[in-house]
């Protein structure tokens, strides 16, 4: 991974040339794809250019399309300096591989992780399937959308915003495509429901409306279902008062206030774990018969 003391290496030609010859992993904003699909990245007095095979891996072998390499504009990449030249009006140009930068994260982290790790990672596009996100020097995993929360949501948007960091664990890996999950790390039930009590009036999301009862997320990691109320629709904010909890069948028993539109914006996420190795997580609690589990 990047080390942020890096930064400096930027700074100035000398500085440059020093990351280049430790083969330092730096990071800097890219404000410009040209007509080649060349990315052009701030290095202040220096102009800094990736070509395009240098964008990414599996750019030069078409296994990945320029997309990859349009949508970096306005957002930091990472990147290994490999050359510094002048250009026709005698100004320096830094010659910079992002491919390089992804290569030597693969070597000397990605590759050494296993199924239940623990990263860091940050969302960088999302889709209804789910959500993309980077995990190294713009490597590039995914979190499908019922790995994303126990709370059911109608799209990757209900719970993460592009650029948002995040932590997740391995979900699987298979040769260079790592699959992520994230609900493992936002509690179990038990968890959960420690910070509410009966006879509580709280906050909630509106997830779904069905025929028999209306869903309420009170965390992303915990709903519970109230007596259906007309007018009602998924996406609004709620007030519930909890009426219940039953540890042996899971359930939380709700009876809705009110309901109304507002900002429903994904809010910080309460980690339960953030580092380390999961081999198997259990949500369900020790009295339920139904089992909802992970193994890893």
């Amino acid at each position: 991974m990047r080390n942020p003391e890096n930064d400096t290496g930027i700074n100035g030609i000398s500085a440059l040339r020093g990351a280049m010859a430790r083969e330092e992993i730096l990071e800097a904003k890219a404000y410009v794809c040209d007509s080649g699909h060349n990315l052009l990245v701030d290095l202040g007095k220096v102009r800094g250019v990736i070509p395009r095979e240098e964008c990414a891996l599996g750019i030069a072998e078409g296994a990945v399309r320029d997309i990859a390499i349009i949508s970096r504009v306005g957002k930091p990449v990472q990147f290994i300096v490999t050359g510094l030249e002048t250009d026709q009006h005698g100004n320096p140009v830094a010659i910079l591989s992002r491919r390089l930068a992804q290569k030597q994260c693969w070597k000397q982290y990605l590759s050494t992780l296993r199924q239940g790790d623990i990263l860091p990672a940050r969302v960088t596009h999302l889709e209804q399937f789910g959500a993309f996100v980077d995990i190294g020097c713009g490597v590039v995993s995914l979190i499908p959308i019922d790995a994303i929360s126990v709370s059911r949501i109608s799209h990757p948007r209900d719970r993460f915003r592009v650029g948002q960091n995040i932590f997740a664990v391995v979900r699987s890996i298979e040769g260079h495509r790592i699959t992520l999950s994230h609900r493992e790390l936002l509690g179990t039930w038990e968890e959960n429901t420690a910070e509410f009590s009966p006879g509580e009036t709280v906050g909630g999301i509106i997830r779904s409306v069905e025929e028999y009862g209306i869903f309420v997320e009170l965390t992303p990691n915990l709903a519970g279902l109230a007596e259906r109320k007309e007018g009602v629709r998924a996406g609004q904010q709620a007030s519930v008062f909890i009426k219940n909890l039953i540890p042996e069948k899971m359930k939380v028993k709700l009876i809705l206030i009110d309901a109304f539109d507002g900002e429903t914006e994904p809010t910080p996420f309460r980690y339960f774990q953030t580092s380390g190795h999961l081999d198997r997580w259990v949500y369900s609690t020790p009295e339920s018969k139904k089992i909802i589990e992970t193994i890893f």
